[in-house]
Protein backbone atom coordinates (compact mmCIF):
# COMPACT_ATOMS: atom_id res chain seq x y z
CA UNK A 1 0.00 0.00 0.00
CA UNK A 2 2.87 2.54 0.49
CA UNK A 3 5.45 1.88 -2.60
CA UNK A 4 4.20 4.74 -4.21
CA UNK A 5 4.38 6.58 -0.97
CA UNK A 6 7.76 5.61 -0.74
CA UNK A 7 9.07 5.91 -4.66
CA UNK A 8 7.33 9.41 -4.10
CA UNK A 9 9.82 9.95 -1.33
CA UNK A 10 12.82 8.60 -3.01
CA UNK A 11 12.24 10.75 -6.35
CA UNK A 12 11.58 13.91 -4.56
CA UNK A 13 15.09 13.71 -2.78
CA UNK A 14 16.80 11.53 -5.72
CA UNK A 15 17.29 14.58 -8.61
CA UNK A 16 18.37 11.71 -10.80
CA UNK A 17 21.25 10.63 -8.41
CA UNK A 18 19.95 7.11 -8.64
CA UNK A 19 18.46 4.62 -11.32
CA UNK A 20 15.08 3.08 -10.86
CA UNK A 21 16.72 0.07 -9.65
CA UNK A 22 18.34 1.17 -7.61
CA UNK A 23 15.34 2.98 -6.20
CA UNK A 24 13.66 -0.80 -6.00
CA UNK A 25 16.07 -1.48 -3.99
CA UNK A 26 15.40 1.38 -1.48
CA UNK A 27 11.71 0.96 -1.24
CA UNK A 28 12.60 -2.91 -0.42
CA UNK A 29 14.82 -2.44 2.13
CA UNK A 30 12.61 0.01 3.80
CA UNK A 31 9.92 -2.15 3.83
CA UNK A 32 12.11 -5.02 5.36
CA UNK A 33 13.43 -2.48 8.13
CA UNK A 34 9.66 -1.76 9.01
CA UNK A 35 8.92 -5.65 9.33
CA UNK A 36 12.65 -6.31 11.27
CA UNK A 37 11.74 -3.42 14.34
CA UNK A 38 7.76 -3.90 14.02
CA UNK A 39 8.04 -4.85 17.53
CA UNK A 40 9.82 -1.29 18.40
CA UNK A 41 7.15 0.51 16.92
CA UNK A 42 4.38 2.69 18.66
CA UNK A 43 1.31 1.86 17.38
CA UNK A 44 -0.37 5.83 18.20
CA UNK A 45 2.15 6.97 15.52
CA UNK A 46 1.34 6.71 11.66
CA UNK A 47 3.08 4.29 9.68
CA UNK A 48 3.76 6.37 6.90
CA UNK A 49 6.01 8.38 9.36
CA UNK A 50 8.24 5.72 9.82
CA UNK A 51 8.55 4.76 6.23
CA UNK A 52 9.24 8.62 5.47
CA UNK A 53 11.85 8.76 7.56
CA UNK A 54 13.80 4.92 6.98
CA UNK A 55 13.55 5.35 3.29
CA UNK A 56 15.25 8.98 4.16
CA UNK A 57 17.90 7.61 6.02
CA UNK A 58 18.60 4.64 3.74
CA UNK A 59 18.37 6.73 0.73
CA UNK A 60 20.86 9.33 2.21
CA UNK A 61 23.01 5.69 3.17
CA UNK A 62 23.39 5.04 -0.29
CA UNK A 63 23.93 8.20 -2.15
CA UNK A 64 26.71 8.13 0.87
CA UNK A 65 28.06 4.48 -0.39
CA UNK A 66 28.27 5.66 -4.26
CA UNK A 67 29.73 8.89 -4.07
CA UNK A 68 33.17 7.02 -4.28
CA UNK A 69 32.22 5.02 -7.68
CA UNK A 70 32.95 6.31 -10.52
CA UNK A 71 30.04 5.96 -13.10
CA UNK A 72 31.49 5.08 -16.44
CA UNK A 73 28.39 6.44 -18.50
CA UNK A 74 28.77 9.31 -16.81
CA UNK A 75 32.37 10.01 -17.64
CA UNK A 76 31.37 8.77 -21.02
CA UNK A 77 29.03 11.36 -21.44
CA UNK A 78 31.18 14.08 -20.43
CA UNK A 79 33.77 12.65 -22.82
CA UNK A 80 30.93 13.21 -25.93
CA UNK A 81 30.06 16.60 -24.46
CA UNK A 82 33.56 17.71 -24.76
CA UNK A 83 33.79 16.45 -28.24
CA UNK A 84 30.90 17.97 -29.22
CA UNK A 85 32.23 21.63 -27.97
CA UNK A 86 35.09 21.02 -30.02
CA UNK A 87 32.83 19.49 -32.84
CA UNK A 88 30.85 23.11 -32.62
CA UNK A 89 33.66 25.14 -32.01
CA UNK A 90 35.39 23.45 -35.87
CA UNK A 91 31.79 23.99 -37.46
CA UNK A 92 30.89 27.79 -36.31
CA UNK A 93 34.87 28.20 -37.73
CA UNK A 94 33.95 26.40 -41.08
CA UNK A 95 30.85 28.24 -41.10
CA UNK A 96 32.67 31.84 -40.38
CA UNK A 97 35.15 31.01 -43.18
CA UNK A 98 32.32 30.16 -45.72
CA UNK A 99 30.06 33.63 -44.45
CA UNK A 100 32.91 35.79 -45.48
CA UNK A 101 33.99 34.03 -48.42
CA UNK A 102 30.07 34.48 -49.27
CA UNK A 103 30.20 38.30 -48.36
CA UNK A 104 33.10 38.79 -50.73
CA UNK A 105 31.95 37.39 -53.51
CA UNK A 106 30.01 38.78 -56.84
CA UNK A 107 26.72 40.03 -56.29
CA UNK A 108 25.55 37.51 -58.66
CA UNK A 109 27.23 34.78 -57.48
CA UNK A 110 26.22 35.27 -53.39
CA UNK A 111 22.84 35.32 -55.22
CA UNK A 112 23.23 31.79 -56.98
CA UNK A 113 25.06 30.39 -54.18
CA UNK A 114 22.54 31.30 -51.62
CA UNK A 115 19.76 30.66 -53.68
CA UNK A 116 20.88 27.13 -53.77
CA UNK A 117 22.24 26.19 -50.60
CA UNK A 118 20.14 28.19 -47.99
CA UNK A 119 16.67 28.23 -49.98
CA UNK A 120 16.53 25.62 -51.61
CA UNK A 121 15.82 26.59 -55.36
CA UNK A 122 16.39 24.33 -58.47
CA UNK A 123 19.32 25.40 -60.38
CA UNK A 124 16.08 26.34 -63.14
CA UNK A 125 14.23 28.53 -61.05
CA UNK A 126 17.75 30.28 -60.43
CA UNK A 127 18.00 30.51 -63.63
CA UNK A 128 14.23 31.96 -64.27
CA UNK A 129 14.82 34.63 -61.64
CA UNK A 130 18.39 35.36 -62.69
CA UNK A 131 17.35 35.69 -66.36
CA UNK A 132 20.47 33.48 -67.15
CA UNK A 133 20.77 30.03 -68.43
CA UNK A 134 20.42 26.51 -66.44
CA UNK A 135 24.27 25.98 -67.73
CA UNK A 136 25.50 29.29 -66.45
CA UNK A 137 23.94 28.34 -62.79
CA UNK A 138 25.63 24.82 -62.70
CA UNK A 139 28.85 26.34 -63.70
CA UNK A 140 28.47 29.70 -61.20
CA UNK A 141 27.92 26.77 -58.41
CA UNK A 142 30.34 24.79 -59.86
CA UNK A 143 33.57 27.87 -59.44
CA UNK A 144 32.04 28.76 -55.88
CA UNK A 145 31.99 25.54 -54.60
CA UNK A 146 35.67 25.09 -55.77
CA UNK A 147 36.64 28.74 -54.25
CA UNK A 148 34.61 27.35 -50.79
CA UNK A 149 36.99 24.55 -51.08
CA UNK A 150 40.11 25.82 -51.58
CA UNK A 151 39.43 29.01 -48.71
CA UNK A 152 38.68 25.79 -46.33
CA UNK A 153 41.97 23.94 -47.54
CA UNK A 154 43.61 27.06 -46.92
CA UNK A 155 42.65 27.00 -43.20
CA UNK A 156 43.54 23.31 -42.59
CA UNK A 157 39.66 21.34 -43.12
CA UNK A 158 38.46 18.85 -46.19
CA UNK A 159 35.58 19.56 -48.11
CA UNK A 160 33.35 17.20 -48.81
CA UNK A 161 30.49 19.37 -50.90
Amino acid sequence: DYTSYIYTIIKNKNSCLLNEEDIEEIISDTFLAVWKNQKNLDENKEMSSYLAGIAKNIFSKKIRSTKNIIDLNEYKNNLYEIESLDLKAENNEKSRLIENAINDMKKEDKEIFMSYYYYSKSIKEIAINLKITELKVKSRLFRIRQKLKKVLEKRGYSYNG
